[in-house]
């Protein structure tokens, strides 16, 4: 009988606790899936593209050499964009990335070099992290990355949004954005289809912009639906 009772407490507290997330994502599903949109390709798409890049001063990041940043407090990076090399920095490891040669990354804990299964397995993570944390910092400025496809979609009030899709690199290849902007052509938002997300066309803001020593303009903050991301610690500069 004591472990029908035990048994029947701990089955009312699981549904307790998990009914409230279900039926919360149930209604977040319904009120804000959304399929993905038809555009067009072409030279109308391409000209959205070109005017954010100018809103966003595309010459001043691509003479930018170095890039330094911390994503969301836990993640930091010194990324030398003119050698295509990264160093990543969370708790207490440590990974240099070498772009251009795989064979020259290396992992460290506690500033030790660490090989082997261990040493991959950082790297990968490295990796990963890196993929995702830079998009979240120069997003805007890689519309034109090689596998990248652009189209013009016409919103629901008349205005224009440019879809990007990312056909290969990354990490996830396929994933999909609506960037939605102002009168100067300056990003506001976008909408993300990606696999990583159940919910197709959750939004995302762009704001808090920060001027770099370089001219590059950059992100420091992120509104998902209810959740924040932050960009802080962000030195662009020419010199390396």
């Amino acid at each position: 009988m004591k472990t029908k009772k035990t048994f029947k407490i701990i089955s009312g507290l699981i549904v307790f606790l998990t009914l409230p997330s279900i039926l919360f994502f149930v209604f977040v599903f319904i009120k804000y899936n959304e399929d993905l949109p038809i555009g067009e390709q072409g030279a109308k798409a391409d000209a959205l593209a070109y005017k954010m890049l100018d809103a966003l001063n595309y010459k001043a990041y691509d003479s930018t050499n170095y890039l330094e940043w911390t994503f969301k407090k836990s993640h930091h990076y010194k990324w030398k964009k003119s050698k295509n090399t990264c160093s990543v920095y969370w708790e207490d490891y440590k990974v240099d990335l070498d772009f251009n040669n795989t064979d020259l990354n290396k992992a460290s804990v506690h500033g030790f070099m660490v090989k082997g299964d261990m040493g991959e397995e950082l790297i990968d993570k490295a990796i990963s992290y890196f993929n995702n944390d830079s998009f979240w910092l120069v997003a805007p400025y890689k519309v034109f990355d090689t596998g990248t496809e652009r189209r013009h979609v016409t919103l629901k009030n008349g205005n224009s949004g440019l879809l990007v899709t990312y056909t290969s690199g990354g990490s996830t290849p396929g994933d999909s954005y609506l960037w939605l902007f102002d009168d100067n052509g300056k990003p506001t938002s976008f909408k993300m289809w990606v696999s990583i997300i159940p919910i197709k066309g959750l939004e995302a803001s762009w704001s808090n912009w920060t001027t770099t020593k370089s001219g590059a303009i950059l992100p420091t903050f992120h509104n998902i639906f209810f959740l924040g991301i932050d960009i802080t610690n962000i030195i662009g500069t020419k010199q390396i």
